[in-house]
């Protein structure tokens, strides 16, 4: 069963077509937080808002909040610090801070609710007063084609410090799908929207199908009054104490795993034998206590033929333990330099031989490789992630030869593994693991002992086919 079955159930047992319209609002609904508060600390820290500016935007934002100005008024407000300013720059920090910060912050049930929609054919569009800059990035990445959003004046490709009229707030938000439902023939009666926010009623009347997703109190009492089901949900934002408590246990039960292969080292003196008990009992305990759960398909091929380079979609920093839950065995991996210097993994990884490479320096890489190739050799296996670095995203990124180089000097086989949604459990630049279903798909082995070296850029562009269908 997919991880959010439960949740998508309703949308798709419904009915299909491009004339069911589904909306979602963006913040507290597609993201965890305020997308503004992301770029007001941005300002802040790179110094392109300076401290009476600063106090300017909070007391316009005071003024708003105590509903002395409307919110065309506060939008003028706040944005007449970008009078003269490039547009390109602020485009340029919109995608620098989905990267860095707003990706990690998307709600996995958020992104399943949009691809269901999308697989019953439906008409997305995000409705957000927030403005281009913060919505655009989101929306493409969860490949939503209609941006509803709230437009700054530019000119000459400058900011003149204005708005463009009507806003997309409140009544706005509604005026703005009536346009997109006369322009692509929808029918709103049949039509969702998704948002957290009574200020969003407009639009929430104007729709078949209310969807009040983390509600603030004054749209949770009118849902409640009006029948309307409510989602909420944990999965990102401010953890909670058993998340946190949960992770702790989670990354520090590597040390008890390793002693107790090193106790059965000190008995029988297999240095190799007390890796394999180190790493099968962390990823059996890492994940019991993280909460994470793994639905494997073609588990089969994790076995069937070793040794083997066994390669991966590196979506999490939760990839590690969730190899050594499947893997468990004889298998050597291959990380950054710099996790070398971590003070707990560092030490543990070093002892179990894994092989650091320095990504920046080409020519010491393709040497450090070679104690991998050695390890094949001796019957090891190989983990190692063609994409070099993980994704803020579940898109997948450009693969790299090295794993398809080691396979082919070992003459031994490659195993794809592909992780459809591990970074439900801990996005990029997260530091606390959520409890979740990953589901993982294991490919059978790819022979690679009659391949070529003229050949290698068309097989590796197979690979990579492999994992964009699979990832669907």
């Amino acid at each position: 069963m997919h991880p959010h079955a439960q949740l998508t159930r309703e949308i798709e047992s419904g009915p299909a077509g491009p004339h069911i319209g589904a909306f979602f609002d963006v913040d507290r609904t597609l993201i965890a937080g305020f997308s503004a508060a992301e770029f007001l600390r941005d300002s802040v820290l790179s110094g392109a808002l300076g401290a009476r500016d600063l106090a300017d935007v909070l007391a316009t934002a005071t003024r708003f909040q105590l509903g002395q100005i409307g919110f065309s008024g506060f939008i003028v407000g706040t944005t007449g610090t970008l009078r003269g300013r490039a547009e390109v720059d602020l485009v340029a920090v919109g995608e620098r801070l989905f990267t860095e910060r707003l990706a990690a912050a998307i709600y996995p049930e958020s992104r399943a609710l949009v691809d269901a929609h999308r697989r019953k054919g439906h008409t997305l569009a995000v409705v957000s007063s927030a403005t281009r800059y913060q919505v655009e990035p989101l929306a493409r990445d969860l490949k939503i084609p209609h941006v509803l959003c709230t437009r700054l004046q530019v000119r000459r490709g400058r900011f003149t410090g204005t708005v463009v009229r009507p806003t997309c707030y409140g009544e706005g938000k509604a005026h703005a799908v009536r346009s997109l439902a006369r322009a692509q023939r929808l029918d709103l009666s049949r039509s969702h929207f998704y948002s957290d926010s009574d200020e969003d009623l407009p639009l929430l009347d104007l729709v078949g199908h209310p969807h009040p997703t983390n509600p603030n109190r004054r749209l949770a009492e009118i849902a409640a009054k009006r029948g309307w089901p409510v989602r909420a949900f944990s999965s990102r934002g401010t953890p909670g104490v058993m998340d946190i408590v949960r992770t702790t246990l989670a990354v520090g039960s590597i040390v008890p795993a390793f002693a107790m292969g090193m106790a059965a080292a000190a008995f029988d003196g297999r240095w190799r034998h007390a890796v394999n008990i180190a790493t099968a009992t962390w990823g059996e305990l890492g994940t019991a206590l993280a909460g994470v759960d793994i639905q494997v398909t073609g588990e089969q091929h994790l076995w069937s033929q070793r040794p083997a380079v066994f390669i991966f979609n590196h979506q999490s920093g939760i990839d590690v333990l969730l190899l050594c839950k499947l893997l468990r065995r004889d298998m050597v991996g291959i990380a950054k330099q710099e996790l070398r210097r971590h003070p707990l993994f560092g030490p543990a990884f070093s002892l179990a031989g894994t092989v650091f490479i320095d990504r920046f320096n080409h020519e010491k890489a393709v040497e450090a490789m070679q104690p991998a190739v050695d390890a094949l050799r001796q019957g090891l296996s190989i983990t190692i992630a063609p994409e070099g670095t993980r994704s803020p995203t579940p898109h997948l990124g450009r693969f790299k030869k090295g794993a398809f180089h080691l396979a082919m000097a070992a003459h031994v086989p490659i195993v794809p593994i592909v992780f459809r949604n591990a970074l439900d459990a801990l996005p990029k630049h997260g530091i606390v693991v959520r409890p979740a279903l990953v589901e993982v798909v294991v490919h059978p082995p790819i022979a690679t002992k009659h391949w070529k070296p003229a050949d290698l850029d068309r097989h590796v562009a197979a690979v990579h086919q492999l994992y964009t269908e699979t990832l669907g």
